[in-house]
């Protein structure tokens, strides 16, 4: 399975021109825990290894089953993008949020992009649409 995800992950990122990214599914009513990453250092692996509601991207786009985007994760203020998360050589990043067939948040899918911008709308919705796809 995490085998088929791994795949899944590197096509989604190629796919989308992204540079790094990971998936984590729920495991928890509040919490997510990692499954597999592309291009993520070992000290944020270890970090985000398990992910609570409300915490960091990820775990915001789990308790508001809404994408949650950072046009810079380096210079970021919002308080959306943890401190562990600059170390990933990388600008702009998203989660996404994977619905089950109740609506329910089943995984986040992580993406970042080398460069700083502000994904739109139809970006966002594009991302979403093949974060869906994941098996």
């Amino acid at each position: 399975m995490s085998d088929e995800v791994q795949g899944w992950l590197e096509t989604f990122i190629r796919t989308h021109q992204g540079i790094a990214g990971s998936v984590h599914r729920r495991s928890g009513l509040d919490e997510l825990a990692l499954v597999v990453t592309v291009n993520i250092p070992e000290v944020v692996k270890s970090v985000v290894k398990t992910v609570p509601r409300g915490k960091g991207m990820a775990g915001l786009a789990l308790e508001r089953n809404a994408a949650i985007s950072s046009c810079n994760i380096q210079s970021d203020s919002t308080g959306q993008v943890r401190p562990g998360a600059r170390a990933v050589d990388a600008q702009a990043a998203v989660a996404l949020p994977v619905q089950n067939s109740s609506g329910e948040v089943r995984a986040v899918v992580g993406i970042a992009f080398s460069n700083e911008r502000t994904l739109t709308d139809s970006e966002l919705q594009a991302l979403a649409d093949a974060a869906a796809t994941l098996p």
